[in-house]
This record gives structure tokens, sequence and C-alpha cells, in this order.
């Protein structure tokens, strides 16, 4: 038989060699293969699990367009008459005029402002407003009006939604139309010219109150101007002052109210006003 030199230096290697191989077919024998991995990261339970099936939303016929009052609205006021409101003042029969389909301010001395009838919390609005085509005044004297979003008490107690012509009219940020009277400033102005109808879209949340008066949780608003965001879930500090800090004053539920601003400027009008209570 023939001798090899060197086999006693090659056999350890070959055999090491044999060794790794081995090892190597051991470890991949215990990995699963790609599509059992894939199988096992797609097991993750049943898709059912995380189904709700009720209570089912009610359901709610909307309007012929989006300015239309849907099936579950309360219509505050449809051109007819005055029925939903009364004065603030003194709660007496409301005494703005209704001509034509339009309620119009009755800037006549001891009128005042209106108020609804009825009282809410949370609340989706809409409104429609029209600024005199013959406006004049400038600053806040031009147009001046505003919706209460909970009128908490008489004149101009409560949180206000500015109404103001403010197409090319300078006056301070926080007082033109569509803020959050002198606190929240609109992220843009959207209005149009004297003549026009202007419409708000409002979704409002109530603040909440301890036992003690302390606020739970503070009021929000969120406020679309002709269709274009303007308030984004603004949070108020406190009820809208003309003069002074906001504070708040604890409620349960509060009627809405329209202003019959004092300026010297023709009464601005209203039309279209409905409500979704949100429970």
């Amino acid at each position: 038989m023939p001798t090899f030199p060197n086999s006693r230096r090659q056999f350890p290697a070959v055999c090491a060699l044999s060794a790794l191989i081995a090892l190597s077919a051991s470890l991949s024998a215990q990995q699963p293969s790609a599509p059992q991995n894939a199988q096992q990261k797609g097991a993750r339970g049943n898709p059912k699990d995380t189904e709700v099936w009720e209570p089912e939303p009610k359901v709610v016929t909307p309007g012929a367009d989006n300015a239309a009052p849907p099936s579950d609205a309360i219509v505050l006021f449809d051109g007819k008459n005055l029925d939903e409101w009364v004065s603030n003042r003194d709660k007496s029969p409301a005494r703005w005029i209704v001509s034509d389909g339009v309620l119009t301010v009755n800037k006549e001395k001891g009128v005042g402002n209106i108020e609804t009838k009825r009282s809410f919390r949370n609340y989706q609005l809409h409104i429609e407003w029209r600024i005199p085509e013959n406006i004049t005044g400038s600053d806040q004297a031009r147009g001046n009006s505003g919706v209460f979003l909970a009128s908490t008490g008489p004149g101009d107690d409560g949180y206000e939604l500015q109404i103001l012509d403010s197409y090319n009219n300078k006056t301070y940020v926080n007082g033109q139309a569509g803020s959050i009277y002198k606190q929240g400033i609109p992220l843009v102005n959207p209005s149009r010219k004297p003549g026009q109808w202007q419409t708000y879209d409002v979704v409002w949340t109530a603040p909440l109150f301890n036992a003690d008066g302390s606020v739970k949780t503070p009021a929000y608003v969120t406020v679309f101007f002709n269709g274009v965001l303007v308030q984004n879930h603004f949070e108020l500090t406190g009820q809208t002052l003309f003069i002074g800090k906001p504070f708040y004053k604890k409620y349960e539920t509060a009627p809405i109210k329209l202003q019959a601003h004092g300026d010297s400027s023709p009464p601005i009008s209203f039309r279209n006003i409905w409500v979704r209570e949100l429970n």
C-alpha cells in the first residue's frame, strides 16, 4: 500500500471540515423555512375579536344639502316665526323682525338680545347671517353682533362667537368675524362681501364643573366659517368679556343667544338656524 507523507497533517483538517458541515446541517434543520416563518407572523389571532357590531349608530337622514337641517335637528328658525325664541331680558316673546323668510335684529331701545326657549349642553349648530349691503361705520361699529354659544345671564353674559363685517374692515384680530370674542383669533378670514349670506357651522363642547364650582373640563369649540375652518377645537379660558380677563361661572345647560349690538350701523339679518344635540 502506498504511503502519503502529508496524510497525518491533512486528516485533522478534513475532520474539522466534516464536523463544521454536520453542525451547519443540524442548525439548518432546526430553522423553519421562509414560508413557515411568514405563516407564523401572519397568525395573530382572529380579526373578529376586534369587530364591534352593536349598538348600531342611529340612522339620520341628511338634508338636501349641507345647509339644510338633518332629520334629528331642532329647527330654531325656518323663516316663519320666532316661536323658539324669547327676550333675553325678561323671557317675554322675542320682538325681532321676521319678513320674507329672514330674521332681522331690532335695534329699537328696550328690545335687546334674544335667546332660545330651550337650553342645551353639547351641540352642533348651523346659522346663516348677512351684513347689509349698505353697511356703514368702521372697526367694531360695522355690522356688529354675535352668537352666544351659551347664554349664562342677562346682556352679554356667556360665550360669544363674534359676528362683524370683516371684509376690508380693520379691527383687533380677536374681535373680528369668526373670533371667540377677545380669546380665539380665527385661523383665517374667509368673510364675504356685505350683502352676501355667510355661514357658521359650530361644534360646541360645554365646560363641566365640580360640585364646588371649579372647572372639571373647559369649554371647546370648533367653527367653520363659510366652509373654512377658523377655530380648531379651541379651548376657552372662560366667558368672553369686553373688559377684563375671562372666568368660568358654573352652569349645567344654557340657551343660545343672538346679540342686538348697540352700534349705529344698520341691523344684520339671520336665516336657517338649526341645532343638533350631542349626547
